[in-house]
């Protein structure tokens, strides 16, 4: 193995949201100011993603008071304490520099509405891992849904039985 490679290995991050353009992103950064350090967020849109490995980067847009304002982060950077995605945008270019000239309701981006990062990959593995457990658990499964069915119907009936029981329970009440 390269030494380039195993330095690079060493100071990649292990969870790393998968960013595209067009996603609302906040930004955990840690600012130092003199001898104190703190955490800054900065929230806005994904306007590109460029590089590849631990050269990757993305560039993040915001409007404040009227006021655009970009800022790049390298996504391996030991300064960004964590990175989330807000939201996914649906967009169908990879660079959005035409945001830059768009105001208010213009610069909107639709959301998307399939599951795509760090969180779908969590999901689908949890997905799989049910059903190996149903799988390998599963003996007779319509014995297993008449049981349920079973168990439900007598929830139902110890349910309507309790308002008859307070019912009766309230004229004797007001009997004495």
């Amino acid at each position: 193995m390269n030494v380039i490679d195993q330095l690079e290995k060493e100071q990649a991050k292990k969870k790393v949201p998968q960013l595209r353009s067009g996603d609302t992103v906040r930004v955990h950064a840690k600012v130092v100011e003199g001898t104190r350090e703190r955490i800054q967020v900065f929230e806005g849109t994904v306007i590109r993603v460029t590089g590849a490995g631990l050269r990757r980067n993305f560039t993040v847009r915001r409007v404040t008071h009227g006021v655009g304002v970009e800022r790049t982060f390298l996504i391996h950077s030991p300064r960004i304490d964590k990175i989330d995605v807000v939201r996914h945008g649906d967009v169908r270019q990879a660079r959005l520099y035409y945001l830059r000239s768009k105001v208010g309701k213009e610069g909107r981006i639709r959301e998307r509405r399939a599951k795509v990062g760090v969180a779908a990959v969590a999901e689908a593995e949890e997905v799989e891992e049910v059903e190996e457990e149903d799988e390998a658990g599963a003996e007779e499964p319509e014995v297993a849904a008449e049981a349920g069915a079973e168990a439900d119907v007598e929830e139902e009936a110890e349910s309507e039985a309790e308002p008859e029981q307070q019912q009766e329970q309230e004229p004797a009440a007001k009997k004495k």
